[in-house]
């Protein structure tokens, strides 16, 4: 286990370092999650006892010192308190009641060594058997050794020194046991907080890889071919989010497939219908069922026709969804340039017994491709003409908001179910399948409108419903008045709306 890699190599090369692709085992990040675990408590651990450590060989010490100096002192005053002085031979006098304090000391403490020296250095008092009554004690002075003077009428008769048998730093043998508890009791919160860190580890990194392991299902499962696939996680968290985004990429991959795989049945089944017709007739005149009379042949130019609208039709969208290409875009003003649409579209909606109004603001300038605008309006017209019945009206409106422009072609028509609008905008959508084709439509139109109007930083909305008829409005940004040719030039060179 401590041996095994954490990583394995699978088949194939990385495209961009041309090594071996290699993957990471599944639990390996759980292994280093614990191991960082372990690794942060047992530097707590060696942390805490350092700590302890220099506590006690620096302020514990210099404690026990002082405690021992203050019993060295309290020793001192109580014998010189008690001291007589000198006798009638003139010698210092050390009776045992002068004495009878160190005495009780000695007895209570019997781990102290208390010495007691007279002004000439000879030893009076020593509770240490092993050593003679002379200088050859316990040092006089140093860190294992408390001293204090005796004084008697201000003059010092003696010396009293205090040592703990065995210790260098006056450390009685409760204090050692008790530092030695406290160096056992940290080995042993050690050690619970090593089983602690590596059961927490374990437990966490699996809490923390759960989630990761459910997006990489995920996306093994898209990759396989499955796209209903999902992570299915929630929350505020980072991964959580993560988890959220993917799914939304999910919906999205699975709605441009389905998309996709709709497109190519559509497409087939377009082209098939013109194909069809003509591939019939010409089979009919080359077996003399059908002679190659003008109307034979009419019939197989209209659907050449219709095959080379809906392949132009198809042709322009892909044009438009590819953005790598630049769209040159000038100021225009949307009031003059649709009432040029308007002459020449005018026409064509009074031939098909509908009637025909124009409203519009003054001056609506924007920034934008003035063919392209042509095209989403001349779309939107002829769509309203398609789906509406003879004796309708069909209304364009050209309006300025307060930073949109506005293009609305309205009509009185057969209208738009809300389902039916989320869907208007999809290609070879329509309302009416069979009326379309007979009127000509190829399902398209709208489509173009749409990354026509993307192209230019806006939207398209329609309101409408059912027999009452239905309104495309296509918003454009409006060139501020405000803003500078540099700034102008920069949205006509990039075709998008700086704020």
């Amino acid at each position: 286990m401590a041996n095994e890699p954490l990583i394995d190599t699978t088949e194939g090369l990385d495209p961009e370092t041309g090594q071996p692709r290699t993957r990471r085992k599944p639990g390996s990040y759980t292994k280093r999650v614990m191991a960082a675990f372990f690794a942060i408590a047992c530097m707590t651990v060696l942390v805490i006892t350092v700590v302890l450590y220099l506590v006690w060989n620096t302020h514990f010490s210099d404690y026990t010192h002082e405690n021992m100096q203050k019993v060295a002192n309290s020793l001192s005053e109580s014998i010189g308190y008690s001291y007589e002085g000198k006798d009638a031979d003139g010698e210092e006098e050390w009776s045992m009641e002068v004495l009878s304090s160190v005495k009780v000391a000695s007895d209570l403490f019997d781990t102290w060594n208390i010495r007691v020296e007279n002004s000439k250095g000879m030893v009076v008092y020593d509770n240490d058997k092993s050593s003679s009554k002379s200088l050859l004690g316990p040092q006089k002075a140093g860190a294992d050794v408390a001293t204090s003077a005796i004084y008697s009428d201000g003059k010092q008769v003696g010396t009293v020194y205090v040592r703990v048998f065995g210790s260098s730093d006056l450390s009685s043998s409760l204090d050692r046991e008790f530092q030695l508890r406290s160096y056992q009791a940290i080995l042993l919160a050690g050690l619970v907080a090593l089983v602690v860190a590596l059961v927490g580890g374990f437990f966490f990194s699996r809490a923390l890889v759960r989630p990761i392991n459910e997006i990489t299902h995920a996306v093994n499962r898209i990759k396989d071919g499955d796209y209903s696939a999902r992570s299915g996680l929630s929350g505020n968290d980072e991964i959580s989010r993560l988890g959220e985004t993917f799914d939304r990429m999910a919906d999205s991959i699975e709605a441009n497939r389905n998309l996709e795989r709709r497109l190519v049945t559509d497409v087939a089944h377009e082209l098939r219908t013109p194909l069809m017709a003509i591939q019939a007739t010409v089979e009919a005149i080359i077996d003399g069922v059908y002679e190659p009379s003008p109307e034979r042949l009419e019939t197989l130019n209209a659907e050449v026709r219709r095959l080379s609208r809906l392949v132009d039709a198809l042709l322009k969208l892909s044009r438009l969804e590819n953005r790598a290409n630049p769209v040159e875009m000038t100021r225009l003003d949307l009031s003059e340039l649709l009432e040029q649409v308007v002459d020449t579209h005018k026409a064509f909606v009074v031939d098909s017994g509908l009637n025909f109004e124009f409203r519009r603001d003054p001056h609506v300038w924007v920034l934008g491709n003035a063919d392209m605008i042509r095209q989403a309006t001349a779309n939107l017209i002829s769509n309203a003409v398609r789906y509406t019945p003879e004796g309708g009206t069909v209304t364009l409106t050209v309006k300025k908001g307060d930073i949109m422009g506005q293009i609305a072609v309205k009509d009185t028509g057969i209208g738009l179910t809300p389902e039916e609008s989320k869907m208007v905008f999809s290609r070879f959508w329509r309302a009416d399948r069979g009326r379309a084709r007979a009127t000509g439509g190829l399902g398209i139109g709208l489509s173009v409108v749409k990354e026509i109007v993307d192209r230019h930083n806006g939207w398209v909305h329609v309101d409408g419903r059912p027999n009452e008829g239905a309104c495309f409005t296509i918003y454009i940004p409006l060139i501020r008045e405000q803003e500078s040719p540099r700034r102008l030039r920069i949205r006509r060179e990039n075709g998008k709306n700086l704020p």
